[in-house]
């Protein structure tokens, strides 16, 4: 059966930095074809990938991961009935979102009543671990327990209203959560497989962790007393990194609620989504000493494959590690290996016929050429073609 499935593969390099730190603090590395390479795992990439669609999305198509769940549905629940006061909306939203996903979220009374005892104002209650929620099915929630706010306990027990409760957190997902899938472990049955798969961030050559010595002085220090009034190091590295994501477009679409095998007709939701995705994924960066490093790079060159049966990552290519003895750097070499490898790939396993794009910087990509057979002017043209292409096709499968 035909699929619609999206590789991303991007070269990007990135100066001394730490963006990824282990429990050291050092840069987290990993073994690959025998020497150590700089890694970002796939966990740090998808955060930024997610933060950079507050700029790229409506607010009403993302979700937020909180274990404040109860104080999230509580706004909006003082929003739509301003008359229920700040612990009553606390008490109907933990219990609504308990009936909704099972996750177990701590009592009210007895958090109020603590918090009486200690002389301290009440905080908010919260679940037993991270729940995702869209922005529509915490406006749904809330809604409801506006609905039961008189007797909440008596109105969650009614089999009908707790299966809309469990309907409500079951529909209506965000992109971040189509995308990105979502684990309740109270409620599997509310679950939702990712829709993309992100690897970790390796660099295509060997890498040397260094350690930065510094100091800091005490601008209120007499000039009698010299000396550092602090003295500390930090580890970095330099790489130039191979990035790879897929995306299953069709497990988008039925995340999303616009699954093609039903014959939904709409797709531009799934086309939003996509592009989202693939901008936010090029042009992101983990934050991680940011402010140290200073560390804001963009891709040298992104290439997107559309592909029909499975994801195919090109990280083979990288198995030898580039060298940059010749002094020309790593990018051109990465680039003449990932074109090389490519080729072959497509070649031997007969895939070379999938529509591919490429956008690229400069002349050290230039090996990249012929790997995008439809080379866009700029990322915003790359986006707005596969864009176009993946609503194209899920029109026609329709």
């Amino acid at each position: 059966m035909s699929r619609t499935i999206i590789d991303l593969h991007v070269l990007q390099t990135v100066p001394p930095s730490n963006l990824n730190r282990d429990d050291t603090g050092s840069p987290k590395t990993a073994v690959y074809g025998g020497v150590r390479r700089a890694r970002v795992s796939s966990q740090a990439w998808k955060r930024a990938t997610r933060e950079s669609f507050q700029d790229l999305l409506d607010p009403q198509e993302l979700g937020t991961r909180t274990k404040r769940v109860a104080e999230f549905v509580a706004k909006r629940i003082v929003e739509l009935d301003p008359g229920i006061e700040r612990t009553q909306a606390w008490d109907l939203a933990a219990q609504t979102v308990q009936a909704a996903t099972g996750a177990k979220v701590e009592a009210v009374e007895r958090k109020v009543k603590a918090a009486k005892k200690a002389g301290e104002p009440a905080p908010a209650p919260e679940s037993g671990y991270l729940m995702f929620l869209s922005a529509r099915q915490r406006d749904g929630l809330a809604a409801l327990a506006v609905e039961g706010r008189d007797d909440i306990k008596a109105f969650l027990k009614d089999k009908e209203n707790k299966a809309r409760a469990k309907s409500i957190a079951d529909t209506g997902h965000s992109v971040d959560i189509a995308l990105f899938g979502r684990m309740v472990a109270d409620g599997a049955d509310i679950n939702v497989d990712a829709a993309t798969q992100v690897a970790h961030a390796i660099s295509v050559h060997e890498v040397d962790s260094e350690s930065d010595y510094y100091t800091a002085v005490d601008d209120a220090n007499p000039e009698e007393e010299t000396g550092a009034g602090m003295i500390g190091t930090i580890d970095f590295n330099s790489a130039t990194l191979y990035r790879y994501a897929a995306v299953d477009v069709d497990r988008l679409a039925e995340n999303l609620g616009q699954g093609i095998k039903e014959g939904a007709g709409d797709t531009e939701p799934v086309r939003r989504a996509v592009e989202a995705f693939v901008s936010g994924f090029a042009t992101s960066m983990p934050s991680g000493k940011v402010n140290t490093f200073g560390n804001h790079t963009l891709p040298d060159a992104v290439v997107v494959t559309l592909r029909d049966a499975r994801p195919i990552s090109y990280v083979g290519a990288f198995e030898k590690p580039v060298d940059s003895d010749t002094g020309e750097g790593f990018v051109e070499g990465a680039c003449r290996a990932l074109a090389a490898y490519a080729a072959e790939v497509e070649r031997v396993y007969g895939a070379g016929d999938a529509p591919a794009w490429a956008v690229r910087v400069g002349e050290r990509t230039a090996p990249l050429a012929d790997l995008g057979a439809q080379e866009a002017a700029s990322l915003k043209d790359l986006v707005a073609e596969v864009g176009a292409a993946v609503s194209q096709r899920l029109g026609r499968d329709a």
